[in-house]
C-alpha cells in the first residue's frame, strides 16, 4: 500500500510540477526552438532570455519588480491590521448586531470581484485616487478598511480557539480591550497573521485585472501587467525573454511561501479545527 500511495503521490506532483518545469526549461531556448521543440528540455541551452527581457522593454523589468513589492508588501501590512482587529471585534467584544454584521461580512464572499470593479472605480474615482503620481491607493487603500472578509472570518475562528480564561485573567490584572488585544490576542494570533500575509502577498503578486483597470503609466507597471507588453498589438512577441520574466516573477513568490510554510500550515489547521 505504501508503494502505490508513493507512486501515487508522484503522478500528482509531475502533474502540477510540469507546466513550471516546461516553463523553466522554455525559458533556455531560442525563439526559433520555442516554435519547433515543444519538449521540456532545450536542445541547444541558451540563457540570453534572462538578460534580454530584463532589459527588452522600454523600463528596465527592476522597476517592475520594485512596484509589484511596493503594492505587495502595503496590501500584506494593511490586511494584517486591518483584519486583525475587525476579527478582535467580532470574537471578542459584544455589541448591538455583531451576529448580523458578521453574517453580512461572510455574504460579501458571495460577491465574484469582477461584479464590483466598476462601482469600486466610480468610487476611487470621484474620491480623486484614481491616477496621479501614485495610482496604487486603489489597490491598496481598500486593504486597510479590513474589506477581506475571508482573512477577517479566518481570524475570527482563529480567536475563538483561544480560551476565554485569558482574557479573565487579563481583565482581573487590569488590561482594558486593548490591553487584552496587545498583550494576549495578538502574540497568540502569529499563525493567522502569518496565513494572511502568505496569501495576501502571492494574491496581491499575481493579481492582473485590478492592476490593470488602476495603472496606466508603463513606469508604475506591476510585473504582471509588464508581462503583458512582450506580445504587442500587431502580435510580434518575444516569448523566450516572456518566459524567462515569468520564472523570475515566481521566485518571489516561491522564496515568500517557503520561508513562512511551517507557521502557514498551522494556521490554517488550527483556524479549521477551532472555534
Amino acid at each position: 500500500m505504501k508503494a502505490i500511495r508513493l507512486v501515487v503521490i508522484l503522478a500528482i506532483m509531475a502533474v502540477i510540477l510540469y507546466p513550471l518545469v516546461w516553463m523553466l526549461g522554455t525559458s533556455f531556448k531560442g525563439q526559433q526552438e520555442i516554435l519547433s521543440n515543444p519538449g521540456v528540455f532545450p536542445q541547444d541551452f541558451s540563457p540570453a532570455n534572462y538578460p534580454d527581457g530584463w532589459t527588452h522593454l522600454d523600463v528596465n523589468f527592476g522597476r517592475f519588480f520594485l512596484n509589484s513589492t511596493l503594492v505587495a508588501v502595503a496590501v500584506v501590512i494593511g490586511n494584517a491590521v486591518s483584519c486583525l482587529l475587525a476579527a478582535f471585534a467580532f470574537a471578542r467584544l459584544k455589541f448591538r448586531g455583531r451576529g448580523v454584521w458578521f453574517a453580512v461580512m461572510i455574504g460579501t464572499l458571495l460577491l465574484p470581484g469582477h461584479v464590483l470593479i466598476v462601482p469600486q472605480f466610480i468610487v476611487f474615482r470621484e474620491l480623486g485616487l484614481v491616477g496621479g503620481e501614485f495610482p496604487y491607493l486603489p489597490l491598496i487603500v481598500p486593504h486597510f478598511l479590513a474589506t477581506e472578509a475571508f482573512f477577517v472570518f479566518l481570524m475570527v475562528q482563529f480567536m475563538r480557539g483561544i480560551p476565554r480564561e485569558l482574557d479573565e485573567a487579563a481583565k482581573i490584572d487590569g488590561c482594558s480591550s486593548f490591553g487584552v488585544f496587545r498583550n494576549v490576542i495578538l502574540p497568540l494570533s502569529r499563525p493567522a497573521l502569518v496565513t494572511t500575509a502568505i496569501f495576501s502577498f502571492i494574491w496581491t503578486w499575481n493579481d492582473f485585472f485590478r492592476q490593470l483597470v488602476y495603472v496606466s503609466d508603463l513606469e508604475k507597471y506591476t510585473v504582471p501587467v509588464a508581462l503583458r507588453l512582450f506580445i504587442d498589438s500587431q502580435g510580434q512577441s518575444a516569448v523566450g525573454p516572456m518566459f524567462a520574466m515569468s520564472v523570475l516573477s515566481l521566485l518571489p513568490v516561491f522564496l515568500f511561501f517557503v520561508a513562512f510554510q511551517r507557521m502557514l500550515v498551522e494556521g490554517i489547521n488550527t483556524s479549521g479545527l477551532k472555534g
